[in-house]
């Protein structure tokens, strides 16, 4: 039986993982929580789109992740900071064999027994991929993420700043 093929997707809080189809029809396979999309459209195309859709473009968000991290290739992306939305690439986003993995849903990680060339990921939901990329890229990913969303998320010197700023006067109500 021939796949549903969708023209696009949009990235949400379901969504677990974007990988490259390989195939004539679709570009790229989405996992959800409990469904599998094929979808015609690129991975970075839905990305960029999520990100506009997030309040950013795609390439401010890499750029601030990459000065927050040190990180100049395969940086982590927050697609949106409000829905705790972030993701990041197994390659060079500009590689064919790229797939983006949103960090919230994994539970675990560990090397392939049977090829140390890949890594099965397992999602909160049970679900498991083995992937195309070593158990060391993917915990630098995992950890470059981790920091990204510690940077971006917890920054008491902001909220205290804030706090000062607020009138509390009586006359102020």
């Amino acid at each position: 039986m021939k796949p549903s093929i969708q023209p696009n997707y949009d990235i949400n809080r379901h969504t677990l993982a974007i990988m490259p189809a390989y195939h004539t029809d679709y570009e790229t396979i989405v996992y959800e929580n409990h469904q599998i999309y094929y979808v015609a459209e690129s991975s970075m195309s839905m990305i960029k789109r999520a990100c506009i859709e997030g309040g950013a473009t795609y390439d401010g968000r890499r750029t601030a992740v990459s000065e927050i991290t040190r990180a100049q290739s395969k940086v982590p992306i927050p697609i949106d900071t409000m829905d705790q939305i972030y993701t990041f690439p197994t390659h060079s986003p500009t590689k064919l064999e790229c797939s983006w993995f949103f960090y919230h849903h994994i539970r675990t990680f560990m090397p392939d027994p049977d090829n140390p060339a890949k890594t099965i990921i397992t999602f909160r939901n049970s679900i498991q991929l083995t992937i195309d990329a070593t158990y060391a890229t993917i915990e630098r990913q995992i950890q470059r993420t981790s920091y990204c969303i510690l940077r971006l998320t917890y920054r008491p010197y902001k909220t205290e700043q804030v706090m000062r700023q607020i009138d509390y006067s009586p006359a102020h109500y």
